[in-house]
């Protein structure tokens, strides 16, 4: 069973994902208010994400033995001043979720919670895969630009991660 410590630290972790979702959902509004399809539909598709980080996590509580809590959610911000702005606003997030993942790391480690140290190492791989993706997002704005032309690449490059996942190929279309 999970110590009342341990839950509540995923709970707030829970919460966190939750609102790593909405942020999502919200960036890809801008982005489809824009014009930015490509950028749109990779951020809807990382709201999914969030989503189920977050249903794993409810679910990782309610099965050791304590109650998931789903709190308040703050609303994400909705404006952004450019498209690399946002990217910029996403990546300082996903640092922030790696560090609080971390966080319960250090936690289940001085508790002995074994298996929530063990459940927890799914989440550090999987941050350390969002950092290097929203990183490499950045990369891209840094060195095609973002005027004309540059950002319609950038937009048709990011939609392309929207089909596949980092660091594999899209899926095949059916033909």
């Amino acid at each position: 069973m999970l110590s009342e410590k341990m839950a509540g630290l995923l709970n707030q972790q829970i919460n966190m994902e939750f609102y790593s979702s909405n942020l999502y959902l919200q960036m890809s509004a801008w982005c489809q208010s824009r014009g930015l399809e490509g950028c749109a539909s990779f951020l809807r598709r990382h709201t999914g994400e969030e989503m189920m980080h977050m249903q794993k996590m409810f679910d990782y509580v309610t099965e050791s033995g304590r109650m998931a809590l789903v709190g308040a959610i703050a609303a994400p911000t909705a404006e952004f001043s450019t498209p690399a702005a946002l990217f910029q606003a996403a990546y300082s997030h996903e640092q922030q979720v790696t560090a609080n993942i971390s966080s319960l790391v250090e936690a289940s480690l001085a508790e002995r919670d074994f298996s929530t140290l063990n459940f927890l190492q799914w989440f550090v791989s999987e941050q350390h895969e969002e950092e290097a993706l929203y990183r490499s997002i950045l990369d891209k704005f840094e060195l095609i630009g973002t005027g004309g032309q540059g950002l319609f690449f950038i937009d048709r490059e990011i939609g392309l991660l929207a089909v596949g996942t980092a660091g594999t190929s899209p899926a095949p279309s059916a033909t």
